[in-house]
């Protein structure tokens, strides 16, 4: 798989893992993060859309790529949701799925390995360090430019506005949000370059996103889990 053809979720799973302490860090909703860029990017692609606050596909549409099809698929044969109902509804699922199509393809490796010595578990570890040096240095660029918003490529935009609003902070610290909030806004705009409804579908994708990551902190902070 060449570095260029890794689909957004799996670039945003890449963008979590800190190459210094070989594990991913700072993203406790990163599940939700991934969904968003599923998403995003089979609305980039025309396969999914939004009909009345519904996010609707087109039915026996596919890809090629498994992760991005797996969620058609889940769209396809599931009741109707809102843009929030699909980053949350099984987003674990797809994060799982990511994971696995980064095992097959050489991005990770794992090690099998007993928790206490005892139960069997597996520890993933990542094979290709450079690439993910090179998605955080070139995130930070889409982020904090020199590079003008509207130069920016769109699935590039859509990624760094769903790790930003998925409070990827390995990656994007708090600092970095509230400091190029503005560029923010524009890039959520740029996201939807490909077609001339999707500028509101992709503000009402990160609106999704940020309340759903907002829920997940809420029951965190109760006791709840996330």
């Amino acid at each position: 798989m060449p570095y260029g053809s890794l689909s957004l979720p799996t670039r945003i799973f890449l963008l979590a893992w800190d190459t210094g302490r070989h594990k991913i860090t700072g993203a406790p909703d990163l599940h939700l993060a991934v969904r968003a860029c599923a998403l995003a990017e089979l609305a980039q692609r025309g396969l999914v859309s939004d009909v009345d606050g519904i996010v609707t596909p087109v039915l026996g549409a596919r890809t090629g790529d498994a992760v991005l099809d797996g969620v058609l698929e889940l769209i396809e044969e599931s009741r109707p949701r809102k843009w929030r109902g699909w980053i949350t509804h099984k987003a674990r699922d797809t994060r799982d799925d990511v994971r696995d199509q980064l095992v097959s393809d050489g991005y990770l490796r794992t090690e099998r390995t007993r928790v206490f010595g005892i139960f069997p578990s597996r520890r993933y570890e990542l094979e290709r360090a450079g690439y993910v040096e090179v998605l955080h240095a070139e995130a930070l660029a889409v982020l904090r430019g020199p590079v003008p918003v509207s130069e920016v490529p769109a699935g590039d935009a859509a990624l760094v506005v769903c790790a930003a609003t998925g409070k990827l902070r390995g990656v994007i610290s708090g600092k970095d949000r509230r400091q190029y909030k503005e560029r923010l806004d524009a890039l959520t705009e740029r996201s939807g370059a490909p077609a001339p409804h999707l500028p509101e579908l992709m503000r009402g994708l990160r609106k999704a996103l940020a309340s759903a990551v907002s829920s997940a902190e809420d029951a965190r902070a109760g006791g709840g889990g996330g």
